[in-house]
């Protein structure tokens, strides 16, 4: 009797080890993610769904519609993309190459899919596909991701006797990004189209090919844009965007109107803002379409310089914990993977902010991880799981 009842306490206290082992470990994973990255994107996803409500609420109530619309199915879509970029975190990135082709396939037939009558334009673009219920689908975001892995997979993989990836592999890779760059011009987003550049030249760059590689195709991007214009490929309202960008007071009710009125929203702002939901350049929508591309004009008038600042500095950090992933993951793949997705992020914020003070033409590109968006914050939540992925495994054998 006493024999079984030690028997059955020897179970009871090896099984309640292993579940504390259990515990523990699950913890020790925990413990490896970088929290400052994940805090500094929570604060983000947070201001700007205090921004996407100042930038809608107003305009709904006028329109007899729900005022809090835009802003719950934005906490929808933060909550769908941490979930998606858990996801991403929990699987080991260096399988991804595996399935490279499969996603490299799938955001190629995404692409084909918008230029079909399947495709719906919407604000001049025609990049979505609607699935109905009020929700839509960009196949462009997530070819973003795509090109990542795809250029990651194939430059972080030299060949024998290699140091860096060779002529094949360049051409290879150049070639295989140029099909999705295509696609999405012809839809046509010259803004993708330029983050697609950024994400090519900062992975090429990082992977060591030579700078006559560089120089060369800088020249070449230079002389495409050049011959675009030269014999009239671009859309009309794409060069009144470039002329509206040169000089904003040249026509100030048509193209130039966007530009014009944003910096007049960031300037109004001054130092501290009027306060979060009292810009009334906001409240009389006097800039388009704030929610998304235009989000930054809320943050200045609002929240002013100070805040603004605040904004720019959160995602500064972001960069900073994505080059320190880079530089700290276990093989070439992951450092790869980890500066594309900094090249990426990094261009667009730039590019966001800057057409927003007028340093840089309009090119309808979201703010990270702060504009409104379904595709776009899955897409980048994605890629947050991405570095976190590189991070966790940056010890090779773990």
């Amino acid at each position: 009797m006493i024999g079984s009842i030690g028997g059955m306490g020897g179970a009871g206290s090896v099984g309640g080890y292993g579940d504390q082992g259990a515990w523990r470990r699950r913890l020790a994973s925990l413990r490896t993610l970088d929290w400052t990255l994940i805090l500094v994107v929570v604060a983000l996803s947070v201001v700007g769904a205090l921004l996407v409500r100042s930038a809608t609420f107003q305009l709904l109530t006028e329109q007899g519609k729900d005022p809090e619309a835009f802003f719950k199915r934005h906490m929808l879509n933060l909550v769908i993309g941490f979930v998606l970029g858990g996801v991403a975190t929990m699987l080991d990135y260096r399988l991804l190459r595996a399935y490279v082709p499969i996603l490299y396939v799938l955001a190629c037939v995404g692409l084909v899919l918008v230029l079909t009558p399947v495709g719906s334009t919407i604000n001049g673009s025609h990049s979505w596909i609607v699935i109905g219920g009020g929700f839509q689908i960009q196949p462009s975001e997530f070819a973003k991701v795509g090109l990542v892995v795809l250029l990651a997979m194939l430059l972080g993989e030299p060949r024998d006797g290699e140091v860096g990836p060779g002529r094949r592999d360049i051409l290879l890779a150049l070639g295989l990004a140029g099909i999705p760059a295509v696609l999405i011009m012809m839809q046509p987003d010259l803004g993708t189209t330029l983050v697609f550049c950024a994400v090519v030249l900062g992975m090429l760059a990082v992977s060591g090919v030579r700078k006559r590689w560089l120089t060369g195709l800088v020249g070449g991007a230079v002389l495409a844009a050049f011959s675009a214009w030269f014999f009239g490929l671009l859309k009309p309202y794409q060069l009144a965007r470039f002329t509206a960008f040169l000089d904003p007071s040249a026509d100030p009710r048509g193209a130039g109107y966007n530009a014009q009125q944003a910096r007049i929203a960031v300037g109004s702002g001054g130092v501290t803002g009027k306060g979060l939901f009292q810009g009334e350049q906001t409240g009389g929508h006097f800039v388009p379409e704030q929610q998304t591309d235009f989000i930054f004009t809320v943050a200045g008038e609002e929240l002013g310089f100070l805040g603004a600042a605040v904004i720019i500095t959160l995602l500064g950090v972001v960069f900073w914990r994505g080059l320190r992933i880079a530089t700290q993951a276990a093989d070439f793949f992951g450092t790869l993977v980890a500066t594309g997705v900094v090249c990426w992020m990094g261009f667009q914020t730039f590019e966001n902010v800057g057409m927003t003070l007028g340093i840089m033409p309009i090119t309808g590109l979201p703010l990270p991880f702060v504009s409104y968006g379904g595709s776009a914050t899955f897409a980048n939540m994605i890629a947050l799981g991405l570095l976190q992925a590189v991070h966790v495994r940056r010890r090779a054998f773990d």
